[in-house]
């Protein structure tokens, strides 16, 4: 098999969503390889508004994170050599493309899974330049993920951008939500309920290993934690906790706001309905 075989998946959704927990149950299996967020088409986009959009050139931001990201996350520093030289989006995507399916081919994989949370506002174009790539979408309780984002942002707040308020944790989930549900009628995008992942994860695994065409392995369900190790992003607070899979109810959204902020979280959360969206 070659590499441009390679089959591409993304995983996208909002941030502390369970995005980490999905991508470690995968990527156990075998045939699936996996990545460090790669951030890759989160960093290449310029400013729509901007010269270098217009010429069809990377933004400034992604070379230097590249570096780092094949330097440190990845280990694989002779990757950077490899980079175009010209600083064209199009020629950053191919080789970027083509590293992923080289890294997978070298491990035995046959579909590669790249799961950056904010790639969700990339769809157009990775569609657009990879039209054969499937798309997994998570969403969770609307509740939980602002109270989560919230919590991290605050006690990682370099890698957040500064602490998120209340305001900007709903939009960045209502925002994401949204946008899956513009996708979801098309017959390479799927959409996983956390809750439903966490209370049947076995079936929702099989599930997505038939939409993504691998066989499903019993090491997804032994070998996730070891897996989560070397994908997550502890110093962002994006982690798995090694232990069984387990549905808990959250008391985080409780204990973080008083009844008048859970008030307000809550209304404004009820303008997306999820039971309308397709699930498994």
């Amino acid at each position: 098999m070659k590499s441009s075989s390679i089959r591409p998946v993304f995983l996208v959704g909002c941030p502390r969503s369970g995005t980490t927990l999905l991508q470690s149950l995968l990527a156990a299996n075998p045939k699936i390889a996996s990545f460090p967020e790669t951030k890759f088409f989160q960093f290449l986009m310029p400013a729509k508004t901007s010269r270098r959009q217009k010429l069809g050139l990377i933004a400034r931001e992604l070379k230097p994170w590249l570096y780092k990201f094949f330097r440190e996350d990845m280990n694989l520093p002779e990757v950077v050599q490899l980079l175009p030289k010209i600083p064209l989006r199009i020629l950053y995507t191919r080789k970027f493309i083509k590293i992923l399916n080289n890294l997978a081919w070298e491990q035995g994989a046959i579909v590669w899974i790249e799961k950056t949370p904010e790639h969700i506002y990339n769809i157009e174009y990775i569609e657009k330049v990879l039209p054969n790539a499937k798309i997994i979408h998570l969403i969770r309780n609307g509740s939980d993920v602002v109270a989560s984002l919230y919590e991290v942002s605050h006690k990682y707040p370099k890698w957040w951008g500064g602490g998120l308020n209340i305001d900007q944790c709903i939009q960045r989930w209502v925002e994401a939500v949204e946008i899956s549900q513009i996708y979801l009628s098309k017959q390479n995008h799927i959409c996983v309920k956390y809750e439903n992942l966490v209370n049947d994860t076995i079936v929702v695994l099989e599930k997505l290993c038939d939409f993504i065409d691998v066989e499903f392995d019993d090491k997804m369900l032994l070998d996730y934690s070891i897996v989560a190790k070397k994908l997550s992003m502890e110093e962002a607070g994006r982690t798995v906790i090694s232990q069984e899979i387990r549905q808990t109810t959250s008391t985080k959204f409780y204990e973080l706001f008083d009844a008048d902020q859970q008030h307000y979280i809550l209304s404004r959360l009820s303008a997306v309905n999820l039971d309308t969206i397709e699930t498994i």
